[in-house]
């Protein structure tokens, strides 16, 4: 099947962040074809994309999508209140049949904005029924989603080489193919010992696996160098509080890094680290990380990450000072650079697979559209996003998504929040 996206107001971001107006997208096999002015139908579906902006899906490099049924129970919480309250309270009362509502819903969350691609940090495989009822969850999805398993607990006795060889087995027996697919998360050095990171990393690059973790502080990124295990598969997760030293030794291995600026900014994790990352030419992404606290959105967390860093940079001289247009690339290319994923997603490169978004400038908060980066990345929302494409399939249209099962993901999600939320309290 193909399509054709006719006359939108096309945004790339490859090499760099361009406007092309009245601009087609070809789709065909769930790749992209073609890009131009008056593109061949030649049979296509024609979408047209008339007052449309037209742009590569959002690619969300840090969430953590079984607390989509923890919607905001932590809006006030600092980190230490979220690690008790999630962590502590709400994970242990999770069935598998939780999970995979939770995880069905918040991947579907994500298209419904526009993000194509989710970066799942997976830790709530308290047992092998809930990380199977996981992936489940995500395949049913529809999205992009890369699925990074973490051992059911941060010390070094919940490690459990046999099980997370057999969910990679029995999942992904073919390795990195199809929407879904593999990745490490590990708690340590910083979570766990350094020498429950070396067994980690020695697993995760035997079976080919992509590495993230959470680390801030000054400490993580030295542990890592002096064990030998910096290296371009591994993505640092927040990074607040990195000397420059760290964010050396981070752009010298070709790590990479994702910010979640909103939840950092709340929680009280520090300064969000955008400017400082980029300016040592670390490939950064943006990421939501918990719906418990902010919203799942990449709209909010572009302008939460570009107020964040400009404030950094004009009151302490800290870091570059980005514009609209690096914090789109941060949701879009770069991201999916930080993922290991930049010749597949990303851009609107021909021979990419097609995941795409159409935002409606014809609403009152986006026309006119004077400058269309600018406009996505400080005044566009959810409710501009008219059309999602994933791998050349249409998954929203005309603004409402288009799946038979909606009523009940949306039931089971309700189901799940409401018989988990005494456990909060």
């Amino acid at each position: 099947m193909s399509l054709l996206i006719r006359n939108g107001i096309v945004i790339d971001t490859e090499p760099d962040v361009r406007v092309h107006r009245g601009t087609d997208v070809l789709i065909t096999g769930g790749a992209i074809a073609a890009v131009g002015p008056d593109l061949p139908a030649d049979g296509a579906e024609v979408i047209d994309a008339t007052g449309q902006i037209v742009l590569p899906g959002f690619v969300d490099t840090h969430r953590h999508v079984w607390q989509s049924v923890l919607r905001s129970v932590s809006a006030d919480a600092t980190l230490g209140d979220y690690l008790a309250i999630v962590l502590g309270r709400l994970a242990p009362a999770f069935r598998p049949e939780d999970v995979y509502a939770a995880n069905l819903w918040g991947a579907i969350e994500a298209l419904n904005a526009g993000i194509t691609t989710v970066y799942d940090w997976s830790h709530i495989q308290l047992t092998p029924a809930h990380t199977d009822a996981a992936v489940e969850g995500l395949r049913d999805s529809g999205a992009r989603v890369v699925f990074a398993y973490a051992h059911p607990g941060t010390d070094d006795a919940s490690r459990d080489e046999t099980e997370a060889r057999r969910v990679f087995a029995r999942h992904f027996p073919s390795g990195d193919s199809g929407l879904v697919t593999p990745a490490f998360a590990a708690w340590g050095p910083v979570y766990g010992s350094v020498e429950a990171a070396v067994a980690d990393w020695r697993l995760a690059r035997e079976l080919g696996l992509r590495i993230s973790l959470h680390a801030t502080g000054e400490e993580p990124v030295e542990r890592l160098h002096a064990a030998g295990l910096l290296g371009p598969d591994v993505m640092f997760v927040h990074a607040n509080g990195f000397t420059d030293r760290s964010m050396k030794l981070v752009a010298d291995s070709g790590g990479t890094a994702s910010i979640a600026p909103a939840v950092e900014s709340q929680m009280g994790h520090g300064s969000p680290e955008t400017g400082r990352l980029r300016g040592f030419g670390i490939p950064t992404g943006l990421g939501v990380d918990t719906v418990a606290a902010v919203p799942g959105d990449m709209f909010g967390v572009m302008r939460a990450a570009l107020a964040a860093a400009r404030l950094r940079h004009f009151e302490d001289g800290v870091g570059t000072r980005p514009t609209a247009a690096d914090i789109l690339r941060m949701a879009t290319i770069e991201g999916a650079t930080a993922l290991g994923m930049a010749d597949r997603i990303g851009s609107l490169r021909p021979g990419k697979r097609a995941d795409l978004v159409m935002l409606d400038t014809n609403l009152p908060n986006l026309a006119p559209a004077h400058d269309p980066v600018g406009a996505v990345v400080t005044a566009a929302d959810v409710s501009d996003v008219d059309t999602v494409i994933v791998g050349g399939e249409v998954v929203k249209r005309d603004g409402r998504l288009v799946r038979a099962d909606l009523p009940r993901a949306l039931d089971l999600a309700r189901r799940s929040g409401e018989r988990l939320l005494p456990a909060a309290v």
